[in-house]
């Protein structure tokens, strides 16, 4: 053999092995639970069953199992156990309604998707019978055998406890459920949730809570210009979705607000369907860390392409204490506000929730916020909550903190100094002071202080309260709501937010460039949130045990482009739960 047959013979040898090699690999990397961390771009398959008009749909698009899997391999040895009974928690949440057990039950045959959605505001649309919505849950199988020797074991056991069968052929397939399910014609108010399957070829199987559901999801596979599938909104916001996922969550907004018993303007006024935000949609994500997501929120309004602000940290943070577990930062608040208040304005409770603080400022000051303050924040602005200690018992005590360049608007002047005269008409003294060598304007009110025996004597304590400072440092106005948070602010340059391990880590995995950050540093503000909202508790009981390993939650805006507006949100994890 000649010498170069024998090089080439190598090279031919040498490069199957190598592209051998590599397909083994890639092939290894996708089965092992690793490869979750990169996600997939595949759509909920089970979408075909869901009607444009369909307030939720929520799919997980992996095998449970496969978390699990996860799970114990990024999790330290010892807390393997608590870990795996937590995702068992989960597991069987996810069809805890149903009374079935996922390990007896779908384990065994279960494929790498669950679907589950609110396919309707009311089943028979009647409403002197009360709203009943339609929910179906439609599984993949992974052994169609298994799958219906499942199903055949479950409603023989619902007919030995007495539940009168029924076995319906419709359009190919057969449907099973009980007699008192039958049309949902029962007049009662809240009937109890019952089941009726069907089985889909040998990929899908459906559950409801009644056959019309089940009739009206295979209408909607047979009739596919009803499907979601071919929802132009659906499509759009799937479209601007461009990372790795295992889960997504899509949201009919207008049709949620009627099922949460209001209905939105869109609903009720087809003039203003233009106003509202019409859909999101959320791509769920894994990192080693926690959990990201991916949104697409369709607001059809506001048809104007905006790029990202900034690729770097928002200049305004370097104000912000590090010891804030509440920051909002971003450029052009003045821009920001208008978006949000238009977008919300077609939904009343969710108008009020953001109208609502500022309407109480507005109240409390004698001004116009978003016309007073909003209107020259055309750079970049941060707004933090600075908590500090107050008294012997160590009762936390929170200051607001809010920056803004005024550099970029040559109103911010005469704007910063009307609120000065604002202040004065309120009977708000207006003085200055040094505080670490910066001079800054204070704003105080006098009170007098004692019981009303110690002010009927000659001798009356007047106290000076104060009710804001502000002060001009660079480009930048500062204010705060006590004297202590702007001597935190001067000093903060040494030691910002935006240097500290956490933020950074909060906002890593978050796309750049963006319009900025809202970071909540859950362990540090969780006992001021629940003092302020005590219903936040029952929320940590039912999300347990979520609330027990948030460390920080972040979400950004990615700006918009065809009346899509993308986002994403990062929730850092810690490995183990606090010991309570």
């Amino acid at each position: 053999m000649k010498l170069r047959s024998f090089f080439y013979l190598l090279a031919t040898i040498a490069t199957g092995l190598f592209l051998t090699g590599t397909i083994a690999f890639f092939w290894l990397f996708a089965q092992s639970p690793l490869g979750l961390l990169n996600g997939s771009r595949d759509e909920p398959s089970a979408a075909m069953f869901i009607s444009k008009q369909a307030p939720v749909m929520a799919s997980l698009m992996v095998n449970p199992d496969r978390l699990t899997a996860l799970r114990q391999i990024v999790v330290k040895p010892g807390k393997r156990k608590q870990a795996r009974a937590e995702l068992d928690q989960f597991k069987q949440g996810l069809i805890g309604a149903t009374g079935l057990d996922y390990q007896r039950d779908l384990q065994p045959w279960l494929g790498d998707e669950i679907t589950l959605a609110v396919t309707t505001l009311d089943i028979d649309r009647d409403s002197e019978n009360g709203q009943q919505p339609g929910y179906l849950m439609a599984l993949t199988t992974k052994d169609p055998q298994r799958s219906r020797e499942f199903l055949q074991v479950f409603w023989q056991k619902q007919a030995i406890a007495g539940t009168n069968l029924i076995f319906e052929p419709y359009k190919g397939t057969k449907l099973i459920y009980g007699s008192e399910l039958k049309d949902s014609q029962t007049r009662k108010p809240n009937p109890p949730l019952l089941l009726a399957s069907a089985v889909i070829g040998d990929r899908f199987v459906l559950f409801a809570n009644s056959p019309k559901v089940l009739r009206d999801a295979i209408n909607t596979v047979q009739a596919e210009e009803l499907g979601l599938e071919n929802s132009t909104n659906y499509q759009s916001a799937i479209a601007n979705l461009t990372q790795g996922r295992i889960g997504m969550v899509f949201l009919n907004l207008p049709q949620l607000a009627a099922l949460t018993g209001e209905e939105s303007v869109a609903v009720t006024n087809s003039e203003e369907v233009s106003a509202v935000y019409q859909g999101l949609a959320i791509a769920l994500g894994l990192d080693r860390q926690g959990l990201t997501a991916e949104t697409a929120l369709l607001a059809p309004a506001v048809d104007i392409a905006s790029t990202p602000s900034t690729s770097k940290s928002v200049g305004a943070l370097k104000y912000i204490p590090a010891s804030s577990p509440l920051s909002a930062s971003g450029v052009d608040l003045d821009r920001a506000w208008a978006n949000l208040s238009q977008g919300v304005s077609g939904y009343r409770s969710v108008a009020d929730l953001v109208n609502r603080p500022v309407e109480a400022l507005n109240d409390r000051w004698k001004l116009d916020l978003p016309q007073d303050i909003f209107s020259w924040v055309k750079g970049d602005y941060a707004l933090g909550l600075v908590p500090r200690p107050e008294g012997t018992q160590e009762k936390t005590v929170s200051d607001w903190v809010f920056v803004a360049d005024k550099s970029t608007d040559q109103t911010a002047q005469s704007a910063i100094e009307h609120l000065d005269d604002i202040a004065k008409a309120q009977g708000i003294s207006i003085g200055s002071l040094q505080l670490s060598d910066q001079t800054v304007n204070v704003w105080t009110r006098l009170l007098v202080a004692g019981d009303a025996e110690k002010r009927s004597q000659k001798t009356v304590d007047v106290q000076a309260q104060v009710a804001g400072v502000h002060a001009s440092v660079g480009n930048y106005e500062i204010f705060t709501t006590s004297v202590e948070a702007m001597d935190d602010v001067l000093k903060a340059t040494k030691n910002p937010i935006s240097q500290t391990k956490g933020f950074e880590q909060a906002i890593a995995p978050l796309s750049t460039p963006n319009n900025g950050y809202l970071y909540l540093d859950w362990q540090t503000a969780q006992p001021i949130l629940e003092s302020r909202f005590p219903v936040l508790k029952v929320l940590e009981f039912a999300g347990q045990p979520f609330f027990d390993h948030l460390r920080s939650f972040t979400i950004s805006s990615y700006g918009s482009r065809s009346g899509v507006q993308r986002g994403g949100a990062f929730l850092k994890l810690e490995e183990t739960s606090k010991v309570k």
